[in-house]
């Protein structure tokens, strides 16, 4: 056990030495000017956090319209689908009334699908 005490108390002032040794070199590369790059770095820090939340908040604002043209969209693309529901049962029931003419039902058909497909 006093092995393990000393093992620890030697590995401790090793990591004390270390961490004076590094702080002097520290010391001799960046002398005074630690505490000025220090701050420099700070403000850095604090300019990237706030831009950063700029981003978010634009990043939120965007998805909200973006989610709600899609939701108008959705609601003009049913509105025109209804409506070219209606002009096709007005369409056919006039067809009704008359003789089946196959090209204008064709046509119809095809303006139709092609109104969907957009």
């Amino acid at each position: 056990m006093a092995k393990t005490d000393k093992t620890n108390q030697e590995t401790a002032h090793n990591s004390a030495e270390a961490a004076s040794k590094i702080d002097a070199i520290k010391q001799l590369i960046f002398g005074e000017n630690m505490q000025a790059y220090d701050s420099e770095f700070e403000t850095l820090k604090k300019d990237i956090l706030s831009k950063k939340q700029e981003l978010e908040a634009l990043v939120d604002e965007v998805k909200s319209e973006l989610l709600q043209n899609i939701d108008n969209l959705s609601t003009d693309i049913n509105i025109r689908i209804t409506e070219l529901e209606n002009t096709f049962e007005d369409k056919a029931e006039a067809l009704d009334n008359k003789k089946v003419d196959r090209k204008l039902l064709g046509e119809l058909l095809t303006k139709l699908g092609e109104k969907i497909s957009q």
